[in-house]
């Protein structure tokens, strides 16, 4: 028989920031520490390496909000995006391929970052990199495909950012992957990139 391990003990921090979200943006919370954000109920979340997020938000430009936890960045995506990845990076070509990029749907949390324009939090905490707006719905922002909570052209393309951020993670991959050879190698070694 298994030991019984107390649940965890939330502070009034995780407390707090939980409590932000359910009155401010009406998002499904878990309490803590840390305070969690519910995936698959407003949003789902597409997570990849920051290094590689970053560069795909270059390239895409408007997004819904996206947020950074340690060096994973976080960008949230219409509900449903969950059950959709595998067919689209298959239908992008990108199937088969080792790509560090995952997406959390239904029954998935995300860390609560520290709410927009909230003390800082410490070193390393989830924070907004672009945050959602208080009092204002999210879903009409976020990529999402046609039939899926698309409104037309105001929404953000989630076949584009995905295709982005796909070829940033597999650009992330080779480039490590390179630094990593033996230099004797490294000049012999060519390696594709997009």
């Amino acid at each position: 028989m298994a030991p019984l391990v107390p649940p965890p003990r939330s502070s009034p921090e995780s407390d707090d920031r939980a409590q932000w979200y359910a009155r401010e943006l009406d998002w499904a919370t878990a309490g803590g520490p840390p305070a969690m954000l519910l995936t698959g109920v407003r949003f789902d979340v597409l997570d990849l390496p920051a290094e590689a997020g970053h560069a795909a938000l270059r390239r895409v430009g408007r997004t819904g909000p996206v947020a950074l936890d340690g060096p994973r960045m976080r960008l949230l995506v219409a509900v449903g995006s969950a059950d959709e990845l595998p067919g689209l990076l298959d239908w992008l070509d990108w199937g088969g391929i080792a790509l560090d990029l995952t997406v959390i749907g239904a029954g998935g949390r995300m860390t609560a970052p520290v709410p927009p324009g909230g003390a800082a939090a410490r070193p390393g905490a989830a924070f907004w990199l672009r945050p959602p707006a208080p009092r204002q719905e999210v879903e009409p922002l976020l990529p999402a495909l046609a039939g899926l909570g698309s409104r037309g052209g105001d929404t953000p393309d989630l076949v584009r950012l995905l295709d982005a951020a796909a070829t940033e993670c597999h650009r992330a991959r080779l480039t490590r992957a390179r630094t990593h050879l033996p230099a004797d190698r490294a000049a012999d070694q060519p390696l594709a990139f997009s």
